[in-house]
């Protein structure tokens, strides 16, 4: 069993002091003007700069990841006042409009990995907010497939960047054994967004107006009385949460720093701390150098593969049920608003299973235990959804939300991945494969279901059912997996006579973490250790 990320220490000292070279880490340079006994600190002092990180950069996180899951959905908010019917919209046209999202998102994330090494990470992430708002805001002049389907593309484009982002500033700001949980956070937005969404839906449906209307009957041609107009409701709904979202993106831009180095709310010797403090994380924090050895490592990495079938099993169901939710529930025979207030029990529950699901896999260590006890729990809601009859609106509401668990299984996957990634290009590649693991997933899903298949959806819950069991199948080949790549490092420390237990501590050499791979140093081996 691998042991804790954490170290408790009276002090945490750095054990090198780091050679030059080309395409070194920011990290390095900084630290190399900082003499050797100004890195030595205190727990009270780490504490004092992990909480001012906590309360900076985590709420920033919080935001971009609520607004982006926000802005994604409503189209499932909108569908329930009838924009099929008023879009004119048949066959497959409507999961088209959900899967073109993660369709873009797929064919973005090698351009974002790529990004996210050479460009600041603060100002990608808020230009990235900015653009994908405005895109939502203008989606409100749409009046048919063809114009919803582009700006659903761009809004996914936009949308790209962020969840490889948030990975990659919750490496760059935590430890390893601090990221599982802050990854859960942020992660749980996906709960509080079917809350609050629900909630702005309700409100915002309930306002009566003709401005809308008559503008959008001066913009369209031919004539008014030759074609259908979006409802009311629809157009309100994109124009508020896309302006929100704008709104949002500047206070991401003013004050989401690029780097612990860049930091303006810590002082020079809290910048010190919050660099040092991830030595023990023996990955690195940022890079500018693009290392193509790291992109062939990641192809080859067994790990990788492993993550990305279990991520594309997840994301289908999931995509699925982001597409059609609101439309299953109303199948069970409850009305518009009646659908969008029974939502809300279902965010709740996501953030409970998100929260509950990292805190699981903090305490014992077992995330693939973990993902597959949240699998099991979703494939009995699933099951339920199938054999009840719809006379029995209350259990067949009760199965869909025990399949609200599936949210506490995607944090848990980047928290894996991210926890045994060394190499900043290696990260971002890591992280890229998975995300488009889970944006195939997602393009996947919706396509299980039409609009056809109402009322009982019952291909499309089908397939989740067997999902559902291929996660847990999978979430525990990886966690055995990963204890024979611990019990083989075992081995070889012991043959180098050493421990065959280790712990995470402060880096050997920097060229290894760089490099992130295994490096005889001094006699000795530095063994990568894999989280369970």
């Amino acid at each position: 069993m691998a042991t804790r990320a954490e170290e408790s220490h009276d002090a945490i000292t750095a054990v090198d002091t780091l050679a030059h070279g080309t395409g070194r880490e920011k990290a390095a340079d900084f630290l190399a003007t900082v003499k050797e006994e100004e890195r030595t600190f205190s727990p009270e002092e780490e504490k004092r700069v992990l909480r001012r990180i906590d309360l900076r950069i985590l709420p920033l996180l919080l935001g971009a990841y609520f607004f982006q899951q926000l802005d994604k959905s409503t189209l499932s908010y909108v569908s329930i006042f009838g924009l099929v019917e008023d879009a004119h919209l048949h066959g497959q046209q409507y999961s088209w409009l959900g899967s073109i999202l993660y369709l873009a998102q797929l064919v973005v994330q090698p351009l974002a990995a790529l990004l996210l090494v050479k460009a600041p990470t603060g100002k990608v992430i808020g230009t990235a907010v900015l653009l994908w708002g405005s895109s939502l805001a203008i989606m409100a002049a749409c009046t048919d497939f063809a114009s919803l389907l582009g700006l659903r593309l761009t809004l996914g484009t936009f949308e790209a960047i962020i969840a490889p982002s948030c990975v990659a500033v919750t490496q760059m700001w935590w430890r390893r054994g601090e990221q599982t949980l802050r990854t859960a956070i942020w992660n749980a937005m996906n709960g509080v967004t079917f809350i609050v969404g629900s909630l702005f839906t309700y409100g915002l449906g309930h306002i009566y107006s003709d401005n809308l209307y008559s503008y959008q009957a001066s913009i369209l041609s031919p004539p008014i009385h030759n074609i259908h107009i979006i409802t009311l409701e629809t157009q309100i709904i994109f124009m508020f949460c896309g302006l929100l979202t704008v709104a949002y993106s500047i206070l991401v831009l003013i004050f989401m720093p690029d780097s612990p180095m860049e930091a303006k709310f810590l002082s020079e010797r809290e910048k010190v701390i919050a660099v040092e403090r991830l030595r023990a994380n023996q990955m690195g924090i940022i890079s500018r150098e693009w290392r193509w050895d790291h992109v062939w490592e990641t192809a080859y990495d067994v790990k990788t593969w492993l993550w990305f079938f279990l991520i594309v099993t997840i994301s289908i169901p999931s995509g699925g049920i982001s597409t059609f939710g609101n439309l299953i529930i109303k199948s069970f025979g409850y009305g518009s608003f009646e659908t969008i207030l029974f939502n809300i029990p279902f965010g709740a529950i996501q953030v409970i299973a998100i929260l509950g699901g990292g805190w699981l896999a903090t305490r014992f260590q077992r995330k693939g235990l973990v993902i597959a006890l949240f699998a099991g729990i979703s494939a009995i809601g699933t099951l339920l959804m199938i054999v009840v009859p719809r006379e029995q609106k209350g259990v067949l509401l009760f199965g869909y939300y025990l399949v609200s668990c599936l949210a506490a299984i995607t944090p848990l996957v980047y928290a894996w991945e991210a926890q045994n990634t060394a190499g900043d290009t290696k990260r971002k590649c890591t992280s890229a494969v998975v995300l488009i693991g889970m944006c195939a997933g997602n393009v996947i899903g919706p396509q299980l279901y039409s609009t056809s298949q109402a009322p009982l959806y019952r291909p499309g819950l089908i397939s989740n059912l067997i999902l559902f069991v291929l996660v847990a199948v999978f979430a525990i080949l990886a966690n055995l997996y990963l204890i024979y790549l611990n019990r083989k490092h075992a081995r070889r420390r012991t043959e180098l006579g050493k421990s065959a237990q280790i712990v995470d501590e402060s880096m050997l050499r920097k060229k290894a973490v760089e490099q992130g791979k295994d490096k005889v140093l001094g006699g000795g081996m530095l063994c990568s250790r894999v989280f369970f």
